[in-house]
């Protein structure tokens, strides 16, 4: 059985090696466990409450995508895609609004600290508290609930706000009467590194103590290794590791062994100068190589746009039949099917325009039986293998039908996409010959997967009810 993991990271600045080492890495190697779902987001409707410099907002989401994706997320098997491309969670989040309790949102952490902040400075309470800032709950339940995530990874500071999903999640099952909603849980992660900065506080941009990612290059990360603070021993003196933040960003990036080796040089009189190259040499061994991959991908936006806006397509196959359903439940019906047509267009933003995908049986000339997968705008995305039996040709057809872009087995096999079926190859495409739109078109396939599972969902549902 699958979880679905779900984590937003929010477009206000540039990642730095913390963020790497508390975030990026650990959310990254949980993408990989085969029984986990992976939602990563760029919370950009987030950001807004944060920061109205637009041209900072822009250049995070582009830099944030790449740091992600060059650390290692897979696309093809992690859902990764800006939360502004996907409406129903705005829509969504008026619907929640609308059974959230005023008195709870009141308890907010952060609207709190705000009007205490304005209490204790003897200003109004409510001076500089936006809309935005105080409905900041409901739209991380609304990210969180679009997609029933099971559970959302998150800092100690941040638990309140998945028990206020759990409250408005409840509350809205009971005003309408069905479990729409499952609960999700916090997940801590105790073992997460927290590196600590320059001066020896938490590594963060409020500190302006903060070792740059990718930014600056291999100069920029050595220039701000050297000036970490250390004590004042000099070369040939021991040196304690216990409190030493050099020592402890070194540790989040070695082996046990270079670990014990490295702390055993510090208390045998390692320089602190030699110590800080040794540490710029060991994290650029990891950072060095993501740094190709992350400036290549900025020099290619709309691959990663692509690749983005696929993952879109991938999470409103899921959250679009949802939201169908609550707006029946809070009686938002359609008056026929020919409105409910009519209104479709205007449903769907710019990056579902297309038609939906389709899948087409025909007779090849040797007399076999074969099938293509279609996509929204007519071109071909998978050609099936040759079936002698028709039924065997039907019936693969059928679990394409349903099967989803999270359950396909496709891999990448030289110049085409292979799609399996219980490990036999039931069907294949072509992949682009340029190498960044390769994963992009692989997530379209499992797009047009998604999509056609929630249309036989929605059309098998139409022929219950009648």
């Amino acid at each position: 059985m699958h979880t679905r993991v779900l984590t937003g990271i929010t477009t206000t600045g540039t990642p730095h090696l913390g963020n790497y080492v508390g975030a990026v890495r650990p959310a990254v190697l949980a993408s990989k466990d085969p029984n986990v779902d992976a939602f990563y987001f760029m919370a950009d409707y987030h950001a807004l409450i944060k920061s109205d410099d637009a041209d900072r907002v822009e250049a995070s989401r582009l830099k944030i995508a790449a740091t992600w994706l060059a650390a290692g997320l897979d696309p093809n098997t992690a859902t990764f895609y800006r939360q502004s491309d996907i409406p129903e969670v705005t829509e969504l989040m008026w619907l929640l609004t609308c059974v959230t309790a005023k008195g709870l949102l009141n308890r907010a952490h952060a609207y709190k600290a705000a009007v205490d902040r304005n209490i204790e400075n003897q200003e109004d309470a409510d001076a500089g508290v936006t809309a935005g800032l105080y409905m900041y709950p409901v739209l991380m339940a609304a990210d969180i609930l679009a997609f029933n995530a099971n559970k959302v990874p998150v800092g100690r500071d941040q638990i309140q706000h998945i028990e206020m999903a759990r409250d408005i999640a409840q509350r809205f099952n009971h005003t309408y009467g069905r479990d729409f909603f499952v609960m999700p849980e916090a997940h801590i992660e105790e073992q997460v590194a927290t590196l600590p900065g320059l001066d020896g506080r938490k590594m963060s941009k409020s500190y302006d103590n903060t070792i740059p990612l990718f930014e600056g290059g291999a100069k920029g990360m050595r220039e701000a290794i050297m000036k970490i603070v250390t004590d004042s021993r000099l070369p040939g003196e021991p040196k304690e590791t216990d409190d030493s933040s050099l020592f402890t960003i070194f540790k989040a990036f070695a082996s046990p062994a270079e670990t014990a080796a490295f702390a055993e040089a510090l208390r045998g009189g390692l320089g602190w100068g030699d110590a800080k190259q040794a540490l710029f040499e060991r994290v650029e061994a990891d950072i060095g190589p993501m740094r190709e991959r992350y400036e290549a991908l900025m020099a290619k936006p709309d691959d990663m746009e692509d690749i983005l806006l696929a993952g879109a397509a991938k999470a409103r196959a899921i959250a679009g039949p949802l939201v169908e359903t609550l707006r029946e439940a809070v009686g938002l019906r359609r008056s026929s099917s020919a409105s409910k047509a009519a209104a479709a267009p205007a449903a769907a933003p710019s990056i579902a325009k297309a038609k939906p995908p389709r899948i087409a049986s025909f007779r090849d000339t040797d007399g076999s039986f074969r099938f293509r997968l279609f996509g929204g705008d007519g071109e071909e995305l998978l050609l099936s293998s040759a079936f002698a039996d028709p039924k065997a040709a039907g019936a693969v057809r059928q679990t394409l039908g349903t099967l989803g872009g999270a359950n396909a087995a496709l891999e990448a096999q030289g110049d085409a996409v292979v799609l399996s079926i219980d490990g036999n190859a039931v069907a294949s495409g072509a992949l682009p010959a340029d190498e960044g739109a390769r994963a992009a078109h692989v997530q379209r396939v499992r797009a047009a997967l998604d999509a056609l599972a929630a249309a036989t969902a929605e059309e098998a549902a139409a022929k219950r009810k009648v």
